[in-house]
């Protein structure tokens, strides 16, 4: 389990329990997280698939929803099906190399999410503001180029927590009392001063998830008094209507995202049990959403759904 070192040694592997004081009810509480894993794979997989086969949903916004497709994807897929396997099969054993690259995706896909939701306000500010220079400044090269830019934005930002991590020492307990690798779960388990883990985790929702809320409020901001310029009631409903699935999305996101981040470290009353059933039910409770609220709220979406489901084809 353990190598040696001059004073100290570093596990080579941890265990995951899953929800520590609920073990007898984890075959129960895996009957509603396989469902909302089920729907959430299902929903993104379809919007993906609608997205890729009708043309005219071949624009920036759709794009952009996409992404968020993929990043939710890769967000429940690489924690839902292990915490599953906890549920089922009792603890499980982790390498640290693996409980490591699962905390990078784990983290990586959530900056990833931010950086695709501000991006999808950028898009519905040109939308509402700007809208005869639309297909102009949301060109594909362009889109290419932000989403790189997100990605890059989110390795060079999440990256250097492995780093943190490896070189901690780790003397004591192995146990992670957690359904999977997290920060800072993983990073209190070492017998050395982790107050640098500390700060640059509690900084990179601050840096990140912070000036991505604050540059969409502004857009949003930019986009209401744009709105309320217009001449009738009716162009004024049109044009806020287009923004709705974005902000229900972003609502999903972030309010989750803080109340975790903030509970973690200054909810030192709540139970322990609570804040690991919040944090599961986080990587899979949006992903689950997200492609509902805007199959419900987009009518162009709506329109291509109806029009597949009815069997008219390509030529919708």
């Amino acid at each position: 389990m353990a190598t040696p070192n001059s004073t100290t040694f570093s596990h080579l592997s941890f265990v995951l329990v899953g929800i520590p004081g609920l073990e007898p009810w984890h075959p129960w509480i895996s009957i509603p997280f396989a469902l909302m894993y089920t729907a959430a794979v299902l929903g993104n997989c379809g919007l993906l698939l609608l997205i890729a086969t009708q043309h005219r949903l071949h624009e920036p916004m759709f794009i952009f929803l996409s992404m968020l497709a993929v990043a939710d994807l890769l967000l429940s897929t690489c924690t839902v099906p292990n915490t599953l396997a906890i549920f089922w099969f009792g603890p499980k054993a982790i390498s640290f190399s693996a409980c490591l690259t699962q905390m990078f995706f784990i983290h990586f896909v959530f900056v990833v999410e931010s950086g695709v939701l501000l991006a999808m306000g950028f898009d519905r500010y040109v939308a509402v503001c700007d809208p005869l220079r639309y297909t102009i400044i949301l060109t594909n090269e362009k889109i290419g180029k932000i989403a790189t830019a997100i990605v890059l934005r989110s390795f060079c930002v999440i990256v250097p927590i492995v780093f943190l991590l490896k070189r901690l020492p780790f003397c004591a307990s192995n146990v992670i009392p957690h359904s999977y690798c997290d920060h800072i779960r993983v990073a209190r388990l070492a017998c050395a001063d982790i107050s640098l883990n500390i700060w640059y985790g509690l900084a990179v929702p601050i840096v990140t998830l912070m000036l991505d809320v604050v540059f969409i409020a502004v857009s949003y901001v930019l986009i209401l008094r744009a709105v309320f310029k217009l001449p009738t009631k009716d162009a004024q409903r049109k044009s806020l209507s287009t923004c709705g699935s974005h902000v229900c999305i972003i609502l999903l996101f972030y309010i989750p995202a803080f109340f975790t981040v903030l509970a973690h470290r200054f909810g030192h009353n709540v139970p322990g049990h609570i804040h690991i059933i919040l944090a599961d039910l986080y990587v899979v409770v949006p992903p689950m959403l997200n492609p509902f609220v805007y199959g419900m709220k987009t009518k162009q979406l709506r329109a291509q759904m109806v029009c597949v489901l009815s069997q008219k084809g390509k030529w919708c």
